[in-house]
Formats: C-alpha cells, sequence, structure tokens
C-alpha cells in the first residue's frame, strides 16, 4: 500500500466491505467469521488505522454470496469463505494483487440469483420479510 493511495482514498488505504446483511450471504457461509478474520489478520499484520473492514448492507448479489468488496480496487469477491481470508489479506490487502478464483464478474447492478437455494427456503424467506 502506497501513501498516494491513502491520499487518493481519504482516511484508509483500503478498505473492505463485507455483506453481512439479510438471508443470503450469511445462508452461503459464516460472515460473521470473515469479518472476524479479517480484523484479526488486519491487526496482526499492523494495519489497523490504515486498512477499514465494514460489515455492509445487502450488495444486491444475493446468490453468489458470501460478497467481500475490496477499494480501492473496486474489486468484487463472491462465494468467500472464512478460509479464503488469508489469501485475501496476503494478496489483495497487502500486496494489492486479485484473487482471480473468487473473483466476481458480473454486469453492474442488481443481479441476484436465488435459484441455488431450495423453493420452500425462498418462499418462506421472501414471506418472512413481507412479514417483519
Amino acid at each position: 500500500m502506497k501513501e498516494s493511495e491513502k491520499k487518493r482514498m481519504g482516511q484508509y488505504a483500503v478498505h473492505v466491505f463485507v455483506c453481512t446483511y439479510g438471508p443470503w450471504c450469511s445462508q452461503d457461509g459464516d460472515t460473521d467469521a470473515i469479518v472476524n478474520r479479517l480484523k484479526q489478520g488486519i491487526s496482526e499484520a499492523g494495519l489497523r488505522g490504515r486498512v477499514r473492514i465494514n460489515r455492509s448492507g445487502c450488495l444486491n448479489q444475493c446468490g453468489h454470496g458470501p460478497m467481500v468488496v475490496i477499494y480501492p480496487e473496486g474489486r468484487w469477491y463472491a462465494g468467500v469463505q472464512a478460509d479464503d481470508v488469508p489469501e485475501l489479506l496476503t494478496e489483495e490487502i497487502v500486496n494489492g494483487r486479485p484473487v482471480t478464483r473468487l473473483l466476481y464478474e458480473a454486469p453492474p447492478g442488481d443481479n441476484k440469483d436465488l435459484s441455488r437455494y431450495p423453493p420452500d427456503l425462498v418462499a418462506a424467506t421472501r414471506a418472512k420479510s413481507r412479514d417483519g
């Protein structure tokens, strides 16, 4: 991470967002563990204050999660699991290189695809959100 990146981004050289909102990303993996491992790794690497890890609201990419987005590169990662965190830390956050096996390529906008989930789970989840 170069000092010029920190100036360009403002408060942080790298800003990481992990979708932890809604039923789908957490259905696909342990989003709390991803956040916790990222924060622990940043601390252990001595990057606190330069790298920020945040839980995010829905990124509208349901069915592809857990989703992680990293700025300033603007790279989106799909299907991230807690075991992927060390590689994301080393490759993407520290060295600025993409983790190609997790890169998410999709057109801009809402790319929800709930077809991978059992229909009864989708129906129950939708009903619950309407009633809630």
